[in-house]
């Protein structure tokens, strides 16, 4: 079992002049023997002060998972130097790689392949005692703020994403973590409950 905090609520919307201003949900899970920090994201101050407030400096961290490699998810692992970094599929300790599948090395947090949003997205699923089954499923669901809609199936599956390389791809990997996840932490919005679990 895993305990785990939303450290930031992923966010996305327009800005004053032009620009586009996002960070993903970056989550902290942890056990008895480990923490890990998946996406790290963009804003360090707001980063480092939901660590502070969960009494954790960078160097508290054992490593960082990155669900896919958007700028705006992984801008901050600078924060952590010399913390390893994992993805779907690869670990990297400094200059060396070591291939994995299935699950972070060393522990019972599983990756689920789901490509769509981008080629290489990679989602985490794990198990906690208050919440079940949870999915940080980092960008394969994000919303602009306003614009979260979770109580509809079709909504769900065929929500616009500007941003995806497959949608189709997009779509099957949807329907892979609405199949697992009881609650399901979102790229840019809301953790939800998951309605459609059968």
């Amino acid at each position: 079992m895993y305990q785990f905090k939303v450290l930031i609520e992923g966010y996305a919307h327009s800005g004053e002049n032009g620009e586009y201003v996002a960070s993903p949900s970056s989550v902290l899970i942890w056990d008895d023997k480990i923490k890990v920090l998946a996406d790290p994201g963009t804003n360090a101050k707001m980063l480092l002060e939901a660590l502070t407030k969960e009494n954790l400096k960078p160097q508290n961290i054992d490593f960082i998972y990155l669900t896919h490699y958007h700028p705006d998810h992984f801008l901050n692992v600078s924060l952590f130097p010399g913390k390893d970094i994992y993805d779907g599929i690869t670990k990297w300790s400094q200059d060396k790689e070591f291939s994995h599948s299935g699950k972070i090395p060393g522990t019972e947090i599983g990756i689920l392949n789901t490509p769509g949003h981008a080629q290489e997205n990679a989602t985490l699923l794990f198990e906690t005692k208050d919440f079940g089954k949870v999915c940080l499923a980092s960008d394969v669901f994000w919303w602009e703020e306003g614009k979260q809609k979770t109580d509809d199936y079709d909504d769900l599956i065929n929500n616009e994403d500007s941003f995806a390389s497959d949608f189709e791809a997009l779509k099957s990997s949807r329907k892979l973590v609405l199949e697992k996840a009881d609650w399901i932490i979102p790229g840019h919005g809301k953790m939800f409950k998951n309605l459609f679990k059968r």
